[in-house]
């Protein structure tokens, strides 16, 4: 499969979750087996050489790209989550997301000093949250090998305060 066929998929919806935004939606894809393969696949094999320890998703959509992905990598899972969703100790970081600000988190003993990790998202727009969750994974003491996206909104710069990462994304728009 081509990575037309899977853009293809991907459903636009106006103005959601407000005026003026255009909403990518990533679902038509997950309900097919054969782009969601091929999608795990393709993020597989970004990482060859990188030696990853475990894979780091973002809530939400990252969760489901990231633990296919750590299956396939036969590596464990650590999520990253949304204030006071996490049961243990943790570390805490403040983000600029593009519609506000979150408070995200991670466990603190989630990776061992040095761990390398692909960090997973389905999307990179502004870059915040990818840039939040990396700095809590160095934090806690791992090292980020690479950050991975389903989707990049090119057109809003967020590899730029993503630039000392080596960035990957699949689709871009």
């Amino acid at each position: 499969m081509d990575l037309k066929a899977l853009k293809a998929q991907i459903r636009n919806i106006p103005d959601f979750p407000k005026k003026g935004i255009l909403f990518r939606d990533i679902t038509p894809l997950l309900k097919d087996a054969k782009s969601l393969r091929e999608i795990i696949v393709r993020l597989t094999r970004s990482l060859k050489g990188k030696k990853i320890s475990a894979v780091v998703g973002i809530e939400s959509r990252g969760f489901i790209f990231g633990t296919a992905l750590a299956t396939q990598l036969g590596v464990g899972f650590v999520p990253i989550r949304k204030k006071g969703k996490l049961p243990w100790k943790t570390k805490q970081i403040v983000c600029t997301l593009e519609y506000g600000r979150e408070i995200l988190e991670i466990h603190q003993d989630a990776l061992t000093r040095g761990e390398k990790v692909v960090i997973v998202d389905d999307l990179l727009a502004t870059g915040g949250t990818a840039a939040a969750a990396a700095k809590l994974v160095e934090s806690i003491g791992g090292r980020v090998a690479k950050i991975a996206f389903v989707i990049e909104l090119g057109f809003l710069n967020g590899r730029n305060k993503l630039k000392k990462y080596d960035v990957f994304s699949l689709i871009q728009y």
